[in-house]
């Protein structure tokens, strides 16, 4: 069994519409999940299949970081997706420096996250003091190192560069794997 604190405003979240979310990732991964509404702690029981239990777990924490449960489920169907979270806490000491922070990777009207996530094709919620992505593990670090970038102060310009030029590399590693 493994547990996992749940902020309250996520449960909804997880359980989804009549159950339907908390119906698919059960029925998905042979696991079941335990939803302690009041604490927030959520029990992930495996089923027969241990290693798709993991696959619960790694749903579970990405609709508690803020993705759209809907785009969460794609974890259960691609065993090559990844859920990677950055704490941004441990880049910025003060509220002020926090909000700074998540707003230079937004960008102005969401154009930082939007570009990232069509040149690089991973999804990316910012919630709380995290950042958190899922995509294959390539693109899982070419965010990070953008993220990264952007923590430490480059220009926009610099990352957009940085992104243009990875969406060409990866294009360029899909041919040759053809």
């Amino acid at each position: 069994m493994t547990y996992i604190k749940v902020p309250q405003d996520r449960i909804g979240a997880i359980i989804g519409p009549k159950g339907r979310i908390k119906q698919i990732i059960e029925e998905k991964t042979a696991s079941t999940l335990q939803i302690d509404g009041e604490t927030g702690v959520v029990e992930v029981i495996p089923g027969d299949k241990p290693v798709e239990a993991m696959r619960a777990l790694d749903v579970v924490k990405a609709i508690a970081r803020g993705f759209n449960p809907d785009k969460t489920l794609s974890l259960l169907d691609d065993d090559m997706l990844m859920l990677d979270v950055i704490d941004l806490s441990k880049y910025a000491t003060t509220q002020k420096e926090m909000i700074r922070l998540k707003g230079r990777i937004i960008g102005k009207k969401g154009k930082t996250r939007e570009i990232a996530e069509r040149l690089i094709g991973v999804k990316i919620s910012i919630y709380g003091k995290t950042i958190s992505i899922i995509g294959h593990p390539e693109q899982n670090q070419i965010m990070r190192t953008a993220f990264e970038m952007l923590i430490s102060g480059a220009n926009h310009g610099s990352v957009y560069s940085f992104l243009e030029k990875k969406h060409q590399d990866l294009i360029r590693s899909q041919l040759d794997s053809y």
